[in-house]
This record gives structure tokens, sequence and C-alpha cells, in this order.
């Protein structure tokens, strides 16, 4: 069953009266170029995760005239932050509900704005529906199993056809803490985590062949991730030797500043084995995309100065790094704006200042990170 595309036409219908109704000059476009701008002139694009939310709501979604007006300056690329995972997009088992994705993918593009899909499988017990981890796969599991993953893949990447160029197909299948691959009550009925990895992608490519399949994860450069980079290859070395259609990995970038010294002296005690990483990567044939950026900002000074130079200088070290492979074309933020960033309650400040990991403030004014990154694109190589 299906959310009828009249309630849809409603909500996308509201979100753009509230846009309309904005002052003129909050819908001003600033005299710098936009972040996508910059990037369009090296054959890439910059973007941002978005949200859903009715009219009135204080968020960081498209009905947000306030948010919407980032959006339209910097991003030529955007992505659900929740709204196409398996919890908003599946509810039940027989039940599918693209009521607030089909807005968020209406709006874009009436803004000209490209989409990703994130995710077709997001492969943690915790955040799996709940159906889905007491699903009884009855007396031929596998069948079972293959039948629910391809039903959902099918059924997404069919609606949505060429209107979607890029899905994150798997998100998140190696254990941070050990490198071996995730076990689910999903893998479990496959018996094994590899052959339902396999098989997600197999449909994908059959259900979406023009799109870019791409594994994302978080392995990130600072110490401490050794044995997940470590998995994430043996995974990417899996795949190629078994012929999976996998075109790209997706490196999340959720970075932090960590120990002590400046921020040059932190990046050069792990870019050498980061660099390793990504050169293993690209050497394999895979694409990069940074797909969820911003810099967490826990363990920095209360001042908001110190603690605004500290990030962008920071992540104007890492974004050299990434921007330096020209098998990356795509640049996402995870959120553009500090009042709505995921971080406020995944990893709220001991102080209890907010944070300030985004490229705007908390009143959509623009950061020395914002800035930060349209120098590093500015500098970057220009793509075929």
């Amino acid at each position: 069953m299906i959310a009828n595309r009249a309630t849809r036409r409603g909500i996308l219908g509201g979100a753009m009266a509230v846009a309309a109704a904005m002052p003129i000059s909050a819908r001003a476009s600033s005299a710098i170029p936009g972040l996508n701008t910059i990037a369009g002139r090296r054959g890439m694009r910059f973007g941002s995760a978005f949200a859903w939310s009715p009219p009135d709501a204080d968020a960081g979604s498209f009905a947000n005239p306030a948010y919407a007006a980032l959006l339209q300056r910097d991003c030529g690329i955007l992505v659900a932050e929740n709204q196409m995972k398996w919890q908003a997009l599946r509810p039940s088992a027989d039940r599918f509900d693209f009521a607030q994705f089909d807005a968020m993918l209406d709006w874009a593009e009436a803004h000209h704005m490209a989409m990703r899909g994130h995710t077709l499988l997001w492969h943690k017990t915790q955040y799996f529906p709940r159906w889905l981890n007491g699903y009884d796969f009855g007396a031929t599991p596998r069948r079972e199993a293959e039948r629910v993953l391809d039903t959902h893949i099918r059924t997404v990447c069919g609606r949505y056809g060429t209107r979607i160029g890029s899905y994150d197909v798997v998100n998140e299948t190696v254990d941070e803490k050990t490198g071996a691959l995730r076990d689910t009550s999903l893998s479990r009925a496959f018996g094994g985590t590899e052959p339902m990895l396999d098989r997600a992608f197999q449909t994908a490519r059959a259900a979406a062949p023009h799109a870019q399949l791409v594994y994302n994860d978080y392995m990130s450069w600072e110490p401490g991730n050794e044995a997940h980079r470590a998995g994430v290859l043996r995974l990417l070395e899996g795949f190629r030797k078994r012929g999976v259609p996998v075109d790209a990995l997706g490196v999340q970038s959720h970075i932090e500043p960590l120990g002590e010294g400046t921020p040059g002296q932190m990046a050069a005690r792990q870019e050498k084995p980061w660099r390793a990483f990504l050169d293993s990567v690209t050497a394999m044939g895979y694409d990069l995309l940074i797909t969820e950026f911003d810099v967490a900002d826990q363990q920095l000074p209360t001042d908001f100065a110190t603690r605004d130079r500290i990030v962008a200088e920071y992540a104007g070290i890492y974004l050299d790094i990434l921007l330096g492979y020209p098998q990356l074309r795509d640049v996402l933020a995870w959120g553009m704006c500090d009042k709505y960033s995921w971080l406020n309650g995944f990893k709220p400040r001991r102080d209890g200042t907010g944070t300030r990991v985004t490229p705007y403030d908390t009143r959509f004014r623009p950061k020395p990170l914002r800035d930060m990154i349209a120098r590093k694109l500015m500098k970057a190589a220009a793509r075929a």
C-alpha cells in the first residue's frame, strides 16, 4: 500500500506557499558565490542533507524558509537525512509510505537540485524497523529474505526511476570495533552477510541500471579507526573478487579534532594511513563521495572564535586530501545549520553550549567553516 499522491501534493504545496511568503531580504541571494556554484566550476557538486517537516516547524527542512534559503544558495544535490530509511519508508512488511520523501524530491527538482538515495539497506540491528527485527522468515528463510529485500529495493528504485542518480545501497555493515561484517535478522536468514550484501547490489543494479551504486560508511581518519578501515577494505576487495556491481565508496566524513596540538599536528599523525586507505580504495577502481560531512567539536574550547578556527583549519586539511582525488566529484554536508545538526543530540557539548559543526551558525550566518569549504573547492583541480 502506497500513500496517495494527493497527500504529497498537499504537503509540497503548503511548503512552497510558506517559501513564497518569505521576506524579500531573506530570499535575496548572497553576493558570495554559492558553494555549489564554486564546485561546479571544478566539475563537482556541493550539497547537503535536509529533512521533511510541516510548514510551521522549526526544522532543517525545505518547508522552513530560512533553511530552504541556505539550500538554494549553496546546494546542487540533496539527500534525505532520514526519510528514505526503512524506518520511515516501510512502516510494515506489506506497506510503504512515500509521502514525505516524495515531497522532498519534488521540492528538490522544482529548485533544480539532484537527489541521492539514502539508503536502500542500513545494516544495523538498532536501525531496522521493529517488524524486521522480529520477522518470521518461515520454513525457507533465505528465499523469504530475498523476497523481502528484493521487494524493498525494486519498489523504491522502480518508483523513482532516473529521478535518483546515486544510491547508498548498503550503509554501515562493517563493525567499527572489530572490522567484521555485522550480523542481523536479515543476514541470518540469508545464511550470511556477504550473500545478502551481494544480493542488495545486484538487485539495485537491475532495478536502477543508470544509478551510481555506493557502499557508505563512517570509517574515519582519526586514530582508533584502523580496524574499521581494514574491514571496509576487505569488504570492497570481496566485492571486486565476486564481481558485485559497486561503483563507489561513500566516505561519510563525520570528522573530529582529537588529541593534543594544532589541527596541523593532529592531521600529521593520521594523514599517512588515511592516504594509504584512500589509495587502496581508488586502486580497486572505486570512485569516492563525501556523503555526510561535519566536524564534531565536543572536545574543543568553549570560546566560539577559537572553536570555529580549529574546526575550519582541521576541515581544510581533511578536504585538501579528499579533493586531491579526481575520483571524488560530490561533497555533501550532513546539514547546513548548527541549529539542526544531529550532533546536538548525539554528541552534545559538556559545557552546555551548542555545537558549531556545520557551515552556518544557529542564526543562519556563515562561519569560518563555510569560507574554508569555499576556498578548498576553489583550489581543487578541475574534473574532466
